[in-house]
């Protein structure tokens, strides 16, 4: 397995080692004894999985607050996504900047995503479905948000008209947020 710093200060790009032959393939889409090698000491205690119908669905940015925070493990296992973080870490040399990158069912990459990150993804493909790991369990009055199209974060989601839910449309800005994540001194 392959760890891959992104621009964004303690978010990383894992890549697995896939075992294909004419049969198909294999991954190891998660080691605890690998991620513990390469300095990740996480506790996942919950897989989500979603599947978006349309292309262009495109859900987030959105995160849970701390004691609930959540650091997350995304990959793609139908389709394409365009996936997307914002470091929302107060006091981080990246706060405020943006990453996306394509995960697929072909290319098998992941994102780690840390706590103290806003997450969002657009499906680039019909039937995407996603899978991610979470070390918190999923607390509804935890929840919060970052409009998707905020001008400051430069999002290319690389659809014109995303479908969106009614709660995603109302998320503020980057900059009418009070930010409850410190970064790590």
């Amino acid at each position: 397995m392959k760890f891959t710093e992104t621009p964004l200060k303690d978010a990383y790009l894992v890549e697995p080692v896939v075992h294909g032959d004419h049969r198909g393939f294999f991954i190891e889409s998660y080691s605890q004894r690998i991620f513990e090698e390469n300095g990740f000491h996480l506790n996942f205690i919950q897989d989500n999985h979603a599947r978006s119908e349309k292309l262009g669905v495109l859900r987030g940015l959105h995160f849970q607050t701390p004691p609930n925070a959540q650091t997350k493990l995304v990959r793609v296992i139908r389709g394409k996504v365009f996936d997307a973080i914002v470091d929302i870490r107060i006091g981080s040399p990246t706060y405020g900047q943006s990453y996306g990158v394509e995960l697929s069912e072909d290319n098998f990459h992941m994102l780690l995503v840390p706590v103290g990150f806003a997450h969002g993804y657009c499906t680039l493909t019909p039937g995407a479905e996603v899978m991610y790991k979470v070390d918190t369990f999923y607390a509804p009055q935890a929840e919060g948000g970052i409009i998707w199209n905020d001008p400051a974060l430069q999002i290319d989601w690389q659809v014109e008209h995303p479908i969106l839910s009614s709660k995603d449309q109302q998320l503020p800005p980057l900059s009418q947020f009070n930010s409850p994540f410190a970064y790590p001194t």
